[in-house]
């Protein structure tokens, strides 16, 4: 039988399990070494080892399964004492997630990845050696006077006991409440199936569960795996509906002729994941005229509302989709603007049916930013095990907590923030936090914290990563900057503390104390400001020597659709966005006061130098103007700055458009839009245009 038209589906599944498997080994170490419960989070770990053996052995790869395999049997080692896992057992299991998730990528390719002996080994080794540690150490496991088994550490005195948490009750040989109960387990005492081997009739009801996003495609892997235990008589719904997507209620019932005992059948749909429940039992004879197993009975209660089905879409189908919003967004205005030549008596008609397909483009636009808008967790999920690696390579603790996660944020913007969180991670743990013995002496606890909290503001994310580290020293900032020759020893002497903090954005300004292979080279900060800021967005640091370090991204939701602020420049209409405007005044420029041999406009309390805009573009000197607009906008590392326009035309949602070559490479230019009579418009990066 053909498989490949279930590898997408294969692949995206053994993907997610697979993340989950290096999260859940990461949080399992630190629950571990901190003494805190670790049943639950070691019973997710191995579901996650076994759902990718078991669908890779239904995928017919076997060198996958083989690994995983080996893998869960390690992770069994620990179920029975968590307190037994250490840092060797947990590389091991990493390296062999590492190894899957390549032969995962490998099996996209269509090829048949067999297992590394070298890391199947060690993983044998390493479940070999912690049971016979196990067996070496007497009372591993005591109870307690409560009944639940308290573990023993390897330091000593200390305990780890999970909690509240019960023992798990026997599995029935003829009902399993969950086919990913560990196939290893053990045994309900007596026969689970007495009587003869001979072929008879059993009856298997299955559930799929209600996350499954394809269950006909699990269904079918469910009737393809009891094909090759006997004969399938018969199933509802049958093998034609399943291939087309149809399974009512998510429920599949066959009737299997098989030799096999229950336990065996059992055992083999064990290796299927995303099954809710299954329910064997010996069918009865068939009388004449009774219904078929599935068909429609008499009349009852009414079934409970299914879940919310989920389909799979390719994220350029999405893209392609937005385009196609934005296109529409733009021919309406296009429309509007052209009923403005009618005549009045004429218009409401032509007004009425603009209004309404402006609501409905809004609509769709609206459901299609909402198809788009991803967990934050898809890029956050990853940061613990970074930084575990890398706090073990060092020779550091370090404990990340991630609080936020489930905030939804545009794809695009998902997609180009991965790099930046992790070398600020990295730098955090490389630089920012101390030794555990330097932070003993410091006060502190041996196990430095570093927070990635998210948080939502009307139509803004906000990413603060801190740390509770040896911090950043201002002064010493400004003297690398200085003898780097980023900037004078007299901008130095004039910035703030805020504004210091900066500094270690600029290319080759670093304070730290030893270049490493990790950091160190002032190389990195200065793309992840880039990337921040052509997001549409800004970066903030704040520090203290002794205290740590913040560092926060404030970030559109999407980077599709933005408000602007139209301005006048000459005969040139320009867009400036929302996002890095503080507000606007209009002013007499030969009134404003003046320093270093520039105007500057006195708002908010502050002294911001003012520039006029026609000649940072370089257009042509117009007749002088004393009565313009400033528009107060954000400026980088010159902080504040005044804009000088000849007017300013309003806001307005607008459809950004990247830029082709080579306007890509004009310096000051980000993207363009297109009004609504079919004006172009250029965005303006107001950093880069002061910067060139």
């Amino acid at each position: 039988m053909d498989l490949s038209r279930y590898l997408s589906l294969f692949v995206a599944e053994a993907g997610e399990h697979l993340a989950g498997y290096g999260r859940d080994l990461v949080q399992l170490e630190q629950a571990v070494r901190d003494g805190r419960a670790a049943q639950a989070t070691i019973d997710s770990l191995f579901r996650h080892a076994h759902s990718v053996k078991g669908m890779s052995a239904s995928m017919q790869l076997e060198g996958i399964s083989a690994l995983a395999h080996k893998a869960e049997d390690l992770v069994d080692v620990f179920r029975k004492d968590p307190s037994r896992l250490d840092g060797e057992a947990v590389d091991v299991l990493l390296a062999a997630g590492d190894a899957l998730q390549v032969m995962v990528q490998a099996a996209a390719r269509g090829e048949k990845p067999d297992a590394e002996p070298a890391l199947v080994e060690r993983l044998v080794a390493a479940a070999r050696r912690t049971r016979e540690e196990r067996a070496a150490t007497p009372g591993a496991a005591e109870p307690t006077s409560d009944g639940a088994p308290r573990l023993r550490a390897r330091s000593a005195g200390a305990t780890l006991r999970a909690a509240g948490e019960a023992a798990p009750e026997p599995v029935s040989g003829t009902q399993r409440a969950n086919v990913e109960t560990p196939a290893a387990a053990a045994p309900p005492p007596g026969p689970v199936d007495a009587g003869p081997r001979t072929p008879r009739r059993v009856s298997i009801d299955v559930e799929i569960a209600a996350s499954c996003p394809v269950p006909a495609v699990r269904a079918f892997l469910v009737v393809k795996k009891l094909a090759a235990l006997g004969a399938v008589a018969r199933s509802a719904p049958s093998v034609d509906e399943l291939k087309a997507g149809r399974i009512p209620g998510k429920k599949l019932q066959v009737l299997l002729d098989t030799a096999e005992t229950l336990q065996a059948i059992e055992k083999a749909l064990g290796q299927i994941s995303d099954l809710g429940g299954v329910l064997l039992k010996e069918a009865e004879p068939e009388r004449p005229g009774a219904a078929a197993p599935g068909a429609p009975a008499a009349p009852a209660a009414k079934e409970a509302a299914e879940p919310a089905r989920t389909v799979r879409v390719k994220t350029e189908i999405l893209d392609g989709f937005l385009d196609a919003v934005g296109e529409l967004i733009l021919a309406t205005a296009r429309i509007r603007e052209i009923g403005k030549a009618i005549p009045a008596a004429s218009r409401p008609h032509l007004d009425e049916g603009v209004d309404r397909l402006s609501a409905i483009v809004k609509d769709l636009h609206d459901k299609v930013m909402a198809v788009r808008m991803t967990p934050l967790a898809l890029v956050t999920e990853g940061l613990p095990r970074a930084a575990r690696d890398l706090a073990r390579r060092v020779g550091k603790q370090v404990e990340v907590e991630i609080r936020g996660a489930e905030i939804e944020i545009d794809r695009a913007i998902l997609e180009e923030l991965s790099d930046p969180l992790l070398h600020v991670l990295r730098n955090a743990i490389d630089h920012g936090v101390e030794a555990p013995h330097l932070r003993l002496l410091a006060g502190k606890p041996a196990t430095a914290r570093v927070i990635l909290q998210a948080r939502r503001e009307r139509d803004r994310v906000i990413l603060e990563l801190s740390d509770d580290g040896k911090g950043m020293d201002p002064v010493r900032l400004k003297a690398a900057a200085v003898a780097r020759g980023a900037i004078s020893a007299d901008q130095a002497a004039a910035l703030s503390d805020r504004e210091a903090l900066l500094l270690c954005c600029l290319p080759g300004v670093s304070t730290a104390e030893a270049v490493t292979d990790v950091s160190g080279r002032g190389v990195g900060m200065d793309a992840v400001k880039r990337t921040v800021e052509g997001l549409g967005g800004t970066l903030e640091i704040e520090s203290a020597p002794g205290a740590g370090s913040r560092f926060t991204f404030w970030l559109p939701l999407t980077v599709a659709v933005q408000p602007v602020l139209l301005v006048r420049v000459g005969e040139e209409v320009l867009g400036l966005p929302i996002a890095k405007v503080h507000g606007a005044a209009q002013v007499e420029v030969s009134r404003l006061d003046r320093s270093q041999g520039g105007p500057v406009l006195l708002y908010d309390g502050e002294l911001v130098p003012v520039h006029d805009l026609t000649r940072l573009l370089g257009f042509p000197d117009a007749p002088p103007r004393d009565d313009r607009a400033v528009v107060v906008a954000e400026g980088g590392e010159a902080g504040r700055i005044g804009l000088a326009v000849d007017a300013l035309l309003g806001q307005q949602e607008a459809v950004l458009k990247p830029l082709g070559s080579p306007l890509e490479e004009v310096p000051g230019l980000s993207a363009v839009t297109v009004l609504g009579n079919g004006r172009p418009v250029f965005i303006l990066d107001v950093q880069r245009l002061l910067a060139a």
